[in-house]
């Protein structure tokens, strides 16, 4: 029950990250697509990023000297505050359990309490990382810029790939390590997508990307708590395992080559239902914001109005303007 419990908490903690960070960069591409840049956050309302006084007060903004009021906002960090509680609950629970016996893993015991702190590592990382953000945005003590921060984000993504994938090697259940196995895919494109926003910072498509692997994440893991500790979403022909001298209760195992092979072909049939539903959450998002910022801006080519030269014309409504001839005899 434990390990259902968490993968929950795993799952809300991802899928609103990924899917907080997805409005935020759709919004600020549709509202400027020529002065966009990918940001490793975005504060909270949306619109406190897009107030019509923010482009008036860019320059003091720039000198240290802040006039929107809105930049004041009490809910502004409201998102980094709770991804650190989620972060700090995770690291709680990783180091307890680090301590406990699992005799249901190769190795026994000893690998599943350093694969325990490893993941406990990971998620102290994860914090620092965190943490430097908040810093940044609320004090002058930390400006950390966004290309150093989506590299940082490519290595800890490149350090869960890694960790996900010494999970599934280590796993006696072959369907926790099919899930494992998924995870650390998941985790290396967004590792990818994170170094190329490093580089390529105005590149729309790959902070929507990025955003779509971290709810991808987060539903994926809601999945694995499904398919490895609920009876009814169990595979035909699996059962969970349990180690009857310790009373120890471990994920789903399945005993006949044919019933693993089925519970294989089932979570790739769902793992590609995932891709897909994070596919139309992408679209869905996109329409839905595109609709509200199109009552705001407006595309389309302008002519420049007329300056000094021409201000008489513009305070004479009558006043034609004629063409000079020249070569014409009296």
């Amino acid at each position: 029950m434990g390990g259902l419990m968490y993968q929950i908490f795993s799952s809300a903690g991802l899928l609103s990250l990924g899917v907080y960070h997805l409005i935020g960069s759709t919004r600020s591409y549709l509202k400027s697509p020529h002065t966009y840049i990918a940001k490793p956050y975005y504060p909270f309302p949306p619109t406190s990023s897009y107030s019509p006084s923010s482009s008036s007060s860019s320059s003091s903004s720039s000198s240290g000297i802040t006039n929107d009021p809105n930049n004041n906002h009490k809910l502004k960090h409201l998102p980094l505050y709770l991804l650190i509680l989620f972060l700090l609950i995770a690291l709680a629970h990783q180091t307890l359990i680090s301590s406990d016996s699992d005799p249901l893993v190769k190795g026994h015991t000893p690998v599943h309490r350093f694969l325990s702190l490893q993941s406990s590592a990971l998620l102290l990382l994860s914090l620092l990382l965190s943490l430097s953000l908040l810093l940044s945005h609320s004090t002058p003590l930390l400006p950390l810029p966004s290309d150093l921060f989506f590299a940082l984000a490519s290595a800890l993504f490149f350090l869960l790939r890694r960790l996900s994938s010494s999970s599934a090697s280590s796993q006696t259940s072959l369907l926790q390590a099919k899930c494992d196995s998924t995870s650390a895919l998941i985790h290396s494109a967004s590792s990818l997508l994170s170094l190329l926003l490093a580089f390529q910072p105005r590149l729309f498509l790959a902070e929507a990307a990025l955003a779509s692997s971290l709810s991808l994440q987060g539903l994926w893991a809601f999945q694995t708590g499904l398919s490895l500790y609920v009876d009814a979403f169990i595979p035909y022909g699996c059962h969970p395992l349990l180690d009857v001298v310790s009373g120890v209760e471990g994920s789903t195992q399945c005993e006949l080559d044919d019933s693993r092979l089925r519970a294989e072909a089932i979570l790739d049939l769902l793992f590609l239902l995932h891709v897909l539903l994070v596919v139309l959450l992408l679209l869905l998002v996109y329409g839905v914001t595109a609709r509200l910022v199109g009552g705001i801006r407006r595309l389309g080519s302008y002519e420049a109005l007329p300056t000094n030269a021409n201000s008489s014309a513009l305070a004479d409504p009558n006043h034609i303007q004629m063409k000079a001839l020249t070569g014409t005899q009296a």
